[in-house]
Parts: C-alpha cells; sequence; structure tokens
C-alpha cells in the first residue's frame, strides 16, 4: 500500500505538468493553425478568394513545418523559446515547440473538414450575395463542426505525444519521469505507470471528442 502511495505522489505533479503543456498548446496551436487551414481553403484553385501564390506559399510552409520530427524541431526552436519564455528547459519552454509542431496539423485537419463540406451550399452563399467572411463563418465552419472537432481530438492526443517525447530532453511531465525513472534508474513500475497515465488521458479526450462530435452533429 506504500508503494502504491509513494508511485501516486511520484506520478502526480509530472501528470499536472502534461496536463499544462498539453492544454496551452493545444490552445496556441489552434490559434496558429485554424485561420491557416482557413486560409488554405479560400485560396486554393477554385476557392472563394483564390490566390495561386499565398496557398502555394503556405502550403509550402505547412509541409516543411510538418516533416521535422518533434525533436529535432524542439531543438532547432530552443533560441525562439529562450527568447518567448527565457528558458529552454521545462514545461512552459516545451510549450513555445509543442504549439508550432502542431500548428500544421490543426491546419491539416481543418482544411480537410472544411473541403468535406457540399460544394453546392457554398455556391448557393455566392450567388445570394453573401461575403466570403459569412461564406467561412456561416456555411463552412458551422458545416464541418463535426469534423473539426474530431479533428481537434486528434490533435491534442497528437500533442499528448509530443509532450512525452518533450520529457526526453528536459521538457517535463511524464515523459520526463519515465526518462529518469524508468530509464535511468531501471524502475519499470513508474515507466508502467506513467505509461498507463498516458493512455488513460487519450482514452479519455477520445470519448469526450466523440461525444462532443455527435452532439454538434446535423
Amino acid at each position: 500500500m506504500g508503494d502504491l502511495t509513494g508511485l501516486v505522489g511520484l506520478l502526480a505533479a509530472p501528470t499536472l505538468e502534461t496536463l499544462y503543456m498539453v492544454f496551452f498548446s493545444t490552445l496556441f496551436a489552434t490559434v496558429l493553425g485554424f485561420p491557416l487551414g482557413i486560409i488554405l481553403v479560400v485560396t486554393e484553385k477554385g476557392g472563394i478568394l483564390e490566390n495561386e501564390y499565398v496557398y502555394r506559399v503556405l502550403d509550402g510552409v505547412v509541409n516543411v513545418l510538418r516533416s521535422f520530427p518533434f525533436i529535432i524541431l524542439m531543438i532547432v526552436l530552443f533560441p525562439l523559446s529562450r527568447l518567448v519564455v527565457g528558458t529552454t528547459i521545462g514545461t512552459t519552454a516545451s510549450i513555445v515547440p509543442l504549439a508550432i509542431a502542431a500548428a500544421p496539423f490543426v491546419a491539416r485537419v481543418v482544411e480537410s473538414a472544411l473541403k468535406e463540406v457540399d460544394h453546392g451550399l457554398v455556391e448557393a452563399a455566392v450567388s445570394m450575395g453573401s461575403s466570403p467572411k459569412e461564406i467561412i463563418f456561416k456555411v463552412l465552419v458551422p458545416e464541418a463542426l463535426p469534423s473539426l472537432v474530431l479533428g481537434q481530438t486528434l490533435t491534442v492526443i497528437n500533442i499528448i505525444g509530443y509532450s512525452a517525447m518533450a520529457g526526453a530532453i528536459g521538457g517535463g511531465g511524464l515523459g520526463d519521469l519515465a526518462v529518469r525513472y524508468g530509464f535511468h534508474r531501471f524502475q519499470t513500475d513508474v515507466l508502467i505507470a506513467a505509461v498507463i497515465v498516458i493512455i488513460v488521458m487519450v482514452q479519455m479526450i477520445q470519448g469526450a471528442g466523440n461525444a462532443l462530435a455527435r452532439r454538434v452533429s446535423h
């Protein structure tokens, strides 16, 4: 019983650190990625604000950022993390590369979701004289809402995985706990416990995302 209590105590702070990283990384990744995904859709060929140059530039940027392995990207972004939060180590510093790594994923999720909307609805809105802003926020986004919710759920789950990798290079959280105790000290029970906590997080987020998607579906 004492060992179990000690294990729970050991997991408490890293679990909170992981939740902290995931929440703010998701928030900032959405702020960056959501408008980027919308711009990709409206500027593509045949889009309501077609602009081949803008589309190609943004599409290339998204592809490049998505191609970077996360650990390499995190190291590359150390100077930015130091500039923004004053350090490259710890949970707050990890939010910067986590958000930037996830933003292109959010953009692609948004782009994919909006492209699923029936083009006839967009054409009808255009024929009625709707402005691009009205088409985006009154047609595209509402119609794509269930897909957007499921996509955001995948984003959160991806960031949980990234946060575990961030722990391997001083990012804190459950990944750091697993490396320090499970790998360096050969405490397999701590490693397994950290993995179980991450699995439970993922299952809860996926379940909540599925439920919310069903709720907003029409």
